[in-house]
């Protein structure tokens, strides 16, 4: 059987290896890793133990202080320059300062932390991280 360009079709078989989907795609979505459709959260934060969907141990998922760094660095430029521009063109009194910046602080750390943990456990699948190892082999053979 051919398809609509005349070339022979191959058939898929199940366990034919699927590619990898993005680890930015499945990070910012919170997704699995190495599916992409199994949940990565179980609650805001706390990550699953195992995808439902392909049984990936997500027990090595650990974030540690990165996506809050990253957030503290976003976020603070943004209002910051947001502030700067407000104060110098309009000169509102403090009050409304805090009353503008001090949720939007909130606000934006919020949306951004949990696509951005899920991005940065993503990204350790996909590069195998894990904790440092002074003078052991690791799996490939090669010293740390």
């Amino acid at each position: 059987m051919s398809d609509d360009h005349g070339t022979p079709e191959t058939p898929v078989s199940p366990e034919a290896p699927r590619p990898e989907p993005s680890p930015f795609v499945t990070g910012l979505k919170g997704r699995c890793p190495r599916c992409g459709e199994g949940r990565l959260f179980k609650g805001f934060l706390a990550t699953e133990e195992r995808c439902d969907v392909c049984g990936l141990d997500l027990t090595f998922a650990e974030s540690a202080d990165g996506p809050a760094v990253l957030i503290m660095f976003l976020v603070g430029f943004i209002v910051v320059g947001l502030a700067l521009f407000v104060e110098l063109n309009y000169q509102p009194p403090m009050w409304l300062h805090m009353v503008l910046w001090i949720p939007l602080i909130v606000i934006l750390s919020l949306v951004l932390l949990r696509p951005l943990k899920g991005l940065a456990i993503a990204l350790q699948y996909v590069n195998r991280a894990r904790e440092g190892r002074l003078g052991e082999d690791d799996a490939d053979g090669d010293a740390a």
